[in-house]
């Protein structure tokens, strides 16, 4: 007892372990990287990445996946850039709203169909991309002066940090606290532990999977609507290279791919890490392209030691 109770300490303390390791090797090699303003601009790189990751890690708690995410970002980043010179500051939450929307109705269609997260989300997500194109013309849409000026807000400072790094600080406090401390957070655990226990303790798990849902698709397009005002432009394939990266942070931070375990403070973790990783590729001259075949590499490693194999009596 007293060795598995070891061992899942350092399971748990592993992702830190790895994220304090991979800064000082990177600081040791990039001695600047080491300066206030460096380390403030990698986590600014890795606010998207985990708003991202903290909407579907309570997808993933749940034991389901949400492909989805990164066409609902680029959707979003579209819709805003489409919205801004005739609607202005309402583009944005209109730009949110459809990724609730659309978060729901993934949630909906699992739930009441039964269809796996998997097939409902990636076939959400091919819907989105075909949309953003048909909306976009095949191409970015630039934002104008007008729209960048109500865009100012998201590439603006606050008490020397820029306001992207509030936004996910605040993401992540909320997170924290409502997987502490709501029936939200608890059931979305205990769901991941045991659907069937938790059914037969008169627990609503269904309400549970669409909310997780819409909180991953509203992320997901706050995300986009970052994304949009830090690269001054709206596109299609905004988000392509993301969804990879945002999936790596939740299970690389800890949270099981079989669900039961894990949280947003976790993925917070593992957002830095695949950052910090990002970084030292490009440190040493990895292609943006080939960087994805790391990634996917992490990804398959990070499955391996954090899957619960007592859930799964056969792989299929």
């Amino acid at each position: 007892m007293a060795k598995r109770n070891y061992a899942e300490r350092l399971r748990a303390l592993a992702p830190i372990l790895v994220l304090v390791g991979l800064v000082l090797v990177i600081g040791t090699l990039r001695p600047g990287f080491f300066n206030v303003g460096s380390l403030i601009v990698t986590v600014a790189d890795t606010a998207i990445l985990f708003m991202l990751g903290a909407g579907t890690t309570f997808v993933v708690m749940l034991g389901s996946i949400d492909l989805s995410i990164q066409a609902i970002c680029s959707f979003a980043s579209v819709i805003v850039a489409i919205m801004l010179p005739a609607y202005g500051y309402a583009a944005f939450p209109i730009a949110v709203g459809m990724g609730l929307l659309i978060g729901i109705i993934n949630g909906l269609l699992h739930v009441w169909l039964k269809i796996p997260s998997f097939i409902v989300t990636l076939a959400t997500s091919g819907l989105l991309v075909s949309a953003a194109l048909l909306f976009s013309h095949e191409r970015a849409i630039s934002i104008d002066e007008a729209g960048r000026a109500h865009l100012a807000w998201v590439n603006g400072e606050f008490l020397g940090l820029p306001n992207v790094i509030w936004v996910a600080a605040f993401i992540a406090i909320l997170g924290i606290w409502s997987q502490k401390y709501t029936p939200f957070g608890r059931y979305s655990i205990a769901i991941g532990a045991g659907e069937p226990a938790t059914w037969a303790s008169g627990v609503q798990v269904n309400r549970y999977k669409i909310i997780a849902f819409a909180v991953s698709g509203t992320l997901a397009a706050l995300a986009g609507v970052l994304m949009a005002g830090r690269q001054g432009s709206g596109s299609p394939t905004l988000a392509d290279q993301l969804l990879l990266p945002a999936i790596a942070a939740v299970i690389v931070g800890g949270t099981a791919i079989t669900g039961g375990a894990g949280g947003v403070g976790r993925t917070a973790v593992g957002a830095l890490i695949i950052t910090i990783v990002r970084v030292g590729m490009t440190f040493i001259g990895v292609n943006i392209f080939a960087q994805q075949i790391v990634f996917g590499l992490v990804l398959i490693v990070a499955v391996a030691l954090t899957i619960d194999r007592t859930k799964i009596v056969i792989v299929k």
